[in-house]
């Protein structure tokens, strides 16, 4: 007898509604058992996505179709670690900590950098562009991604004392308030104590801190340190005091707009238009970077600035005079008095350094259409 009939009589003598070990062999029109041999099978089903709902069953053609299960394959990361990659900064490749910008193609950039790169366009006379795609960029093309803000704002972010996760919406006020491992100082640093440690063992440090029980002699020359930066702060506060006491005080908006040198490598400039101020006609000029070059290519900027008398004057006018910020503008400059005895021979002041905090600031400045910024001369008079 051939292979193939003894085959056949096998499935002929299987008895209804039992199964071949193996062979997963059924009654015509029953649901195939599954066999350890069958496992390919079931397999090959699941895959094509045939469903079986047993006999009789019939599935509904208006029932929207079912999605498998998809399982990650290896040691795929967590959701969070797949969201860095989505939501980070496509400049300096991390999560933005604060405001989000997005290109007209969606491509992110945190604050900082889009600041640098509207700054690092203006120097080098360029049309900023998207490093992703190479479209414009710019404060009116460029708008905040608010469901980006958020969703980064939800993220876990590892606190750098404690090492534990917490939302980045909340990581800073646990690092300043509530963790118990963040770096602190004794209440005593004013008279002199040098220690720095974690906030679980100041109370122990100031039980024992040395510097209470210190003598008035030894305590004298860490007060004088401390009142000499006083006696600064509060000259310069006198300063302005005395002269918003002058008879003759002007002051003005001015904005400085950009400018090109006539070189063959031209260098970025800021010049304000003429304006009057104590019935005298007057221009300021800015330069980056003292006009190095490549300013560019540096991480540290600088804006100096220069006062141009433009009248001609019978005797000799001698004024002082500081630049603040704008009504309008968040830049951060701290007050300093320039002061220059202008003639027709001396109507130009040296470059002083606009005393801004840090580079970011001028980062800020560059990346502006216009640098708008409120000036006051006070006339001495004699």
């Amino acid at each position: 007898m051939s292979s193939m009939e003894e085959r056949m009589e096998l499935g002929v003598a299987a008895a209804p509604g039992s199964s071949s070990s193996g062979l997963g062999v059924g009654p015509v029109g029953g649901v195939l058992d599954a066999g350890p041999g069958s496992a390919g099978l079931a397999g090959i089903q699941e895959e094509s996505g045939v469903r079986r709902d047993g006999p009789g069953s019939e599935a509904d053609p208006d029932a929207p179709p079912k999605k498998r299960v998809r399982h990650q394959e290896g040691e795929a990361g967590k959701l969070e670690e797949r969201l860095y990659s989505v939501l980070c900064c496509t400049v300096c490749l991390d999560l933005p900590k604060a405001s989000v910008y997005q290109c007209t193609n969606g491509h992110l950039m945190c604050a900082g950098c889009f600041i640098h790169l509207l700054a690092d366009a203006r120097l080098k006379e360029e049309q900023a562009t998207c490093p992703n795609c190479r479209c414009e960029i710019s404060k009116s093309l460029c708008c905040r991604n608010l469901a980006v803000e958020k969703a980064v704002s939800e993220l876990p972010s590892e606190c750098s004392y404690c090492l534990k996760q917490f939302p980045r919406s909340g990581l800073e006020r646990h690092q300043t308030e509530e963790c118990q491992d963040r770096v602190t100082q004794c209440k005593y640093k004013r008279i002199g104590c040098p220690w720095h440690g974690p906030f679980h063992e100041l109370s122990a440090h100031e039980a024992e801190c040395s510097h209470p029980s210190k003598t008035g002699m030894e305590l004298m020359g860490i007060l004088d340190e401390m009142d000499q930066s006083h006696r600064r702060e509060l000259q310069l506060y006198n300063s302005i005091f005395s002269l918003l006491c002058f008879e003759k005080i002007g002051f003005t908006e001015v904005q400085f707009r950009p400018y090109r040198t006539d070189d063959f490598i031209t260098r970025l400039y800021y010049e304000t238009p003429r304006f009057t101020v104590l019935n005298q006609t007057w221009v300021l000029k800015a330069r980056v970077n003292d006009s190095e070059r490549n300013p560019n290519l540096s991480c540290k900027r600088t804006l100096s600035f220069q006062l141009i008398l433009k009248s001609k004057v019978n005797s000799a006018l001698e004024c002082s005079f500081l630049l603040l910020k704008g009504p309008y503008d968040d830049v951060k400059i701290k007050p300093v008095i320039q002061h220059h005895v202008f003639s027709n021979d001396a109507n130009e002041t040296e470059y002083a350094l606009l005393p801004i905090s840090d580079s970011v600031e001028c980062n800020k400045l560059l990346a502006a259409k216009n640098i708008n910024l409120r000036l006051f001369i006070f006339q001495i008079q004699k």
